[in-house]
C-alpha cells in the first residue's frame, strides 16, 4: 500500500474496561475517515494497539506482540503501525526509540489527532488535549446486548500506586446530555444494558448533575433495561447515589468497592484517604438499604512495608464483609508513582504466597454466596450461547452473577427469562427454565454476539 491511502484497520487491545471503551472511540474515528475495521493485522493497512500500564505484566505482553509484529510489517510495504493508549503515553518517544519499526505512539488524550498523523485528514486534532471527554465522537460500540459508556476521564485520587492519572490526565467529566445521546442511540442499536465507566464514576459533576443523577437519568432512557456502573471510590460513594440504587428497578444492585487493604497503616501509605473502620461503616449502610446488593473488590498484597500483621488485618477484613468476588494483585512498582519511591520490601514469593491464601479464602466465600442463590428464582439477561458447550447458553442476573443454562431451543442474545438456580460453583449459577414461562423467542444463531464476554475489572 506504499503511497495509498489506507483503508482498513486492525484494533488489539489490552487492559480495563476503559481501553476496550477507548478502542470503540479510536475504531469510531477511523470509520468516519472511511476506513474499514478488519479481523487480522494481516489484512490491515493500519495496526493500532491500544494498551494498558496499570502493571508492569501489562507492558511485557505488548512488548512480546509488537515482536511477533515486526516481520508482518516489514513484509507488507506501507503498512503502519501505531501504539496507542496509556503505555504510549507513558513512554512516548522511548518507546519509539527501543522499537524503530512501530510509527506512531499516541496516548489516551490524543486520538482526534490519529486522521492527520496516518495522512487520513485533519480530523478534529484541534480538540484533542488535557481537556478530552470525546464529546460529539460516537463509539463504533461492538455488537451485543450490552455496551460500556464513559461519563468521564482521567482521574484526580493520586493512589500512591497507581499511575493512571499521569497517563490519562486529571479528571474531567462528559456533559449529562451528551452521555444521555448516547445511550438513547445505544438503545435504539439494541443494547438494552449500560456500563457507566470512569476512574472513579462517584466523583462525576458535569456542573449540574452529580453520579445519583446521572443514573437516574441514564435507568430512565426507554429501552434500557438495566444500568451498571463501574468503578467506586469509597471515600465518595454518597447516600444519595445509595439511595438512587436502591431506588430504582432499572439499576443493578452491584457495587464494584475497591477496599485495596484492610490495614489503616497500608490504607494511608496508598493515599485511599479512608480507614478500615470507615470502609466498613459504608459497606453496612449499602447492605442496609440494598439488602440484595452485590459487592465485589480489588485489594493489593505486598505493597511496600506491608507486613504479616498489616496482610491479616486484609484477611480478617474480606471474613468480615463477605464480598461476593475479588481480585486481588500482587504489588508490582510502577515508575512515576509515589509509591516508587518507596522500598518495595516484601519478597515476591511472599507476595504469590499472600495472594494465593486470598484468592483461597475469596474463592470459599464466593462458593458460599453463590449457594445461597440454590433454589431462588432469578431474571437472567441472556447474553449468547455458551461457545465452550454446544446447547447451552449464557446469562447474567443483575447482581452480575454469571448463569448457565440449557434450553430445549435456542434463545435470543438480549432476551431477559426467568431461572431457577439449580447448583453453583464459586464463579458460575446453572439454572433451569421456569415451567409456567412461556416458549422462549427462538433465536436466529447468525444474529447472537459470539464475542459476548464476561464482566471483569
Amino acid at each position: 500500500m506504499t503511497g495509498q491511502r489506507p483503508t482498513t484497520f486492525y484494533i488489539r487491545t489490552y487492559g480495563c474496561q476503559m481501553n476496550k471503551y477507548d478502542s470503540e472511540i479510536v475504531a469510531g474515528i477511523l470509520e468516519e475517515q472511511g476506513l474499514r475495521e478488519v479481523s487480522t493485522p494481516e489484512a490491515a493497512d493500519v495496526v493500532l494497539i491500544n494498551t494498558c500500564s496499570v502493571r508492569e505484566h501489562a507492558e511485557q505482553r505488548v512488548l512480546g506482540y509488537l515482536e511477533q509484529l515486526r516481520p508482518l510489517k516489514a513484509a507488507r510495504a506501507g503498512q503502519r503501525l501505531a501504539v496507542i493508549g496509556c503505555m504510549a503515553e507513558r513512554l512516548g518517544s522511548r518507546l519509539l526509540e527501543a522499537k524503530p519499526f512501530v510509527d506512531l505512539a499516541v496516548g489516551p488524550d490524543r486520538y482526534r489527532e490519529l486522521p492527520r498523523l496516518l495522512g487520513l485528514g485533519d480530523g478534529n486534532a484541534e480538540l484533542s488535549g488535557e481537556a478530552e471527554t470525546y464529546e460529539g465522537i460516537w463509539p463504533s460500540h461492538r455488537k451485543g446486548v450490552s455496551a460500556w459508556v464513559a461519563v468521564m476521564r482521567g482521574c484526580d485520587n493520586f493512589c500512591s500506586y497507581c499511575i493512571v492519572p499521569y497517563v490519562r490526565g486529571r479528571e474531567r467529566s462528559r456533559p449529562a446530555e451528551s452521555v444521555l445521546e448516547e445511550v438513547r442511540r445505544l438503545a435504539a442499536e439494541g443494547f438494552v444494558e449500560v456500563n457507566l465507566l470512569g476512574q472513579n464514576v462517584n466523583s462525576y459533576h458535569d456542573g449540574r448533575h452529580d453520579f445519583a443523577d446521572l443514573l437516574l437519568l441514564v435507568a430512565d432512557v426507554e429501552g434500557i433495561r438495566r444500568v451498571r456502573f463501574a468503578t467506586s471510590h469509597p471515600k465518595d460513594l454518597s447516600e444519595k447515589l445509595i439511595e438512587a440504587i436502591a431506588s430504582h428497578p432499572n439499576i443493578c444492585p452491584h457495587i464494584h468497592l475497591p477496599v485495596q487493604s484492610g490495614s489503616d497503616r497500608i490504607l494511608e501509605r496508598m493515599n485511599r484517604r479512608y480507614t478500615r473502620s470507615q470502609y466498613l461503616r459504608l459497606v453496612e449502610r449499602i447492605r442496609a438499604r440494598i439488602p440484595e446488593v452485590a459487592l465485589t473488590t480489588d485489594i493489593i498484597v505486598g505493597f511496600p512495608g506491608e507486613t504479616r500483621e498489616d496482610f491479616e488485618q486484609t484477611r480478617s477484613l474480606v471474613e468480615e464483609v463477605q464480598f461476593d468476588g475479588a481480585f486481588v494483585f500482587r504489588y508490582s512498582v510502577r515508575q512515576g508513582t509515589a509509591a516508587a519511591q518507596l522500598e518495595d520490601d516484601v519478597p515476591e514469593l511472599e507476595k504469590i504466597a499472600r495472594l494465593e491464601e486470598l484468592n483461597r479464602l475469596q474463592k470459599k466465600i464466593s462458593l458460599r454466596r453463590n449457594r445461597a442463590y440454590v433454589g431462588r428464582k432469578v431474571e437472567v439477561l441472556v447474553e449468547g450461547p455458551n461457545r465452550k458447550r454446544p446447547g447451552q447458553f449464557v446469562g447474567r442476573t443483575d447482581t452480575n452473577k454469571i448463569v448457565v443454562f440449557s434450553p430445549s431451543v435456542p434463545i435470543e442474545a438480549g432476551s431477559f427469562v426467568r431461572l431457577r438456580i439449580v447448583e453453583a460453583t464459586a464463579h458460575t449459577l446453572f439454572g433451569e427454565l421456569e415451567a409456567e414461562q412461556g416458549p422462549p423467542r427462538v433465536a436466529c444463531l447468525t444474529e447472537q454476539n459470539p464475542d459476548a464476554q464476561p464482566w471483569e475489572r
